[in-house]
């Protein structure tokens, strides 16, 4: 796993002012909801909005009511073990779709399967994170994902 200092990750966003983006969170455990909402309120300051399904996931992407008013995330963070209409699914509607194709997905689990990662690859995801169990790995995973698409490489407009 790449180390990134706090003073790296200040520098970064000093030198280069890197523009806050946009991230959609699909996850239905609370818990992790609610850790990955402690990393961007302590650490990031990108927006995210959460939903808890795949079904709410494709609706929020496609402005679907009650979702028509929200920003198109610049990014999304995409669990695979989903109720209702899994990740897999969504990951393969959002790359199927031409007008949601652009919108870089990493895929955000806690499936270490090679099946599971061979899969969202074929389906395109821009990246597979296996969630860290530990809290401060978790932290440090999403800050990584975060510094990565913010600082590192260009996303479209």
């Amino acid at each position: 796993m790449i180390e990134i200092t706090e003073q790296e990750l200040r520098e970064s966003k000093d030198s280069s002012q890197p523009r806050a983006i946009k991230v959609l969170l699909v996850e239905d455990d609370e818990g992790d909801v609610l850790l990955t909402r402690e990393a961007f309120e302590e650490f990031l300051h990108n927006s995210l909005d959460v939903v808890n399904d795949g079904d709410s996931a494709l609706a929020y992407l496609r402005k679907d009511p009650p979702y028509q008013d929200r920003p198109c995330p610049d990014l999304v963070l995409l669990d695979l073990n989903l109720p209702g209409r899994d990740g897999r699914d969504v990951l393969s509607e959002i790359k199927s779709d031409e007008s949601l194709t652009h919108i870089p997905v990493v895929v955000l689990t806690t499936s270490s399967a090679d099946e599971d990662i061979l899969r969202s690859y074929q389906l395109h995801a821009n990246a597979f994170v296996t969630k860290p169990v530990d809290l401060d790995g978790f932290i440090a995973a999403i800050r990584q994902i975060d510094h990565f698409f913010v600082s590192v490489v260009r996303l479209p407009s």
